[in-house]
């Protein structure tokens, strides 16, 4: 199964993207499953320490939801609306809370395939630090990032909503470097399936 999880507070550019995005590997026959942190409660990590104690994070709110999600995913697609230059506060929680999941079991993500999508208002507003932030995330969990490569999805999908949804629909690059990113990550999830 692949999680994809939009980390926008509105359902706007992102949402619309990685639901795309969601179909394409759908048809592909891939099973997907959809969480968006628009309308959840995900508190920021306080780096306390309780996880590592009690292999469980202490916090109590919607991230308990997609924990279990996240174990049967052999996938991960993140996909941030580009804030200040890189990933949205929001989707930057649930990776930090994902360091329970990591103190629980350190190989928990080992073996996954993740890939990012971003979304500025701006050309060049930031998608490829945002990127940077996902896959950094990735590396560091020993998640596979996967790409678009070279000429035009280097570090994955990357799009000009101009800040409006139907600017995002309009953005025939951003969505040849989704269909790019979407083909190599397909690509890898079989070759790690053994398919």
């Amino acid at each position: 199964m692949i999680l994809g999880i939009s980390g926008s507070p509105r359902k706007k550019a992102t949402e619309y993207v990685l639901l795309k995005a969601l179909k394409m590997l759908e048809e592909m026959g891939f099973e997907t499953e959809f969480f968006t942190v628009r309308g959840k409660e995900i508190k920021p990590c306080q780096h306390c320490d309780y996880c590592l104690k009690h292999k469980e994070c202490r916090i109590r709110d919607d991230m308990q939801n997609l924990y279990a999600v996240f174990g049967e995913a052999s996938g991960i697609v993140m996909a941030t609306p580009v804030y200040n230059g890189g990933v949205s506060a929001q989707i930057k929680a649930v990776m930090d809370r994902c360091r329970a999941l990591v103190a629980a079991d350190y190989d928990f993500f080992r073996g996954k395939v993740g890939m990012g999508i971003a979304v500025g208002g701006d050309r060049i507003g930031g998608q490829e630090a945002a990127l940077q932030q996902i896959i950094t995330f990735y590396i560091l969990n020993g998640i596979i990032p996967v790409s678009g490569g070279s000429f035009g999805a280097n570090l994955g999908a990357t799009f000009w909503s101009r800040d409006t949804l139907e600017g995002v629909k309009g953005d025939e690059e951003g969505f040849r470097s989704l269909r790019k990113t979407v083909k190599r990550f397909a690509s890898v999830l079989k070759m790690m399936e053994g398919v």
